[in-house]
């Protein structure tokens, strides 16, 4: 063993190697320093909420893993950096995720449970799915929560998509829709904006044209300077 066993957790030998078992043991992180010759890793039934960038890097030998009925609500882009080879099994199932980024399970050759999850059904989750070898005994069982067309929440995700559903094109006109309301906002800002202006200009030429009229006209000052010169 590279490292001694975590005192938390039982250890045992397994064809060379360690299965480290630490499941129900009210964790609320993975362990540090776990044994460099870990091919299991049982962790089921804990508090963990995150799993960290590259959380697993020390264990070249990992193939199994159960992180299933924790807390976790955040799975880091490099996640699983440093397993993506030796992994064979991850069970994710029973935990509190709504999304994951696409870089997490990426290279992944294992056989994932990700049932049980309050999924949200949009663009980069069935992207994600359809990279993934999902463990058929619990592939419908992977349910949307929500969803970014509500009439599809509380379906399994995948007899959506199997259905021809797709939530990317769905983002794309949302995304369209919403820069038409932006550009549409703007185009009445100016359309208002040159109103004013016009108005606000047009009220001025009026006073300007109201004050001309007011001034006396020349025949009139002629009139008036050839009154004064008889009295004179």
């Amino acid at each position: 063993m590279g490292f001694a066993c975590p005192k938390s957790c039982h250890c045992s030998e397994r064809n060379g190697l360690t299965v480290v078992q630490c499941s129900s043991r009210k964790l609320e992180e993975i362990p540090p320093d776990l044994p460099h010759d870990t091919v299991s890793l049982q962790l089921s039934s804990n508090h963990i909420t995150k799993i960290p960038n590259q959380a697993f890097k020390n264990l070249p030998w990992l193939q199994e893993l159960d992180l299933s009925r924790n807390a976790i609500e955040t799975v880091d882009a490099g996640a699983f950096q440093g397993v993506t080879e030796s992994l064979r099994a991850l069970d994710l199932s029973h935990n509190h995720m709504q999304s994951v980024p696409k870089e997490a399970f990426a290279r992944l050759h294992a056989k994932i449970s990700l049932s049980n999850n309050p999924w949200h059904c949009e663009c980069t989750l069935q992207e994600v799915l359809r990279e993934l070898r999902l463990d058929p005994e619990t592939v419908n069982e992977v349910s949307c929560h929500t969803s970014v067309q509500e009439e599809y929440a509380g379906k399994p995700i995948i007899q959506v998509l199997d259905s021809g559903i797709n939530f990317c094109n769905f983002h794309h006109k949302t995304t369209d829709v919403a820069m038409f309301v932006t550009m549409f906002g703007w185009f009445t800002m100016v359309i208002a904006y040159v109103i004013y202006y016009v108005r606000h200009n047009q009220e001025d030429a009026r006073r300007h044209l109201e004050y001309l009229k007011s001034l006396p006209s020349s025949s009139q000052i002629s009139k008036d300077f050839d009154t004064i010169s008889t009295v004179l």
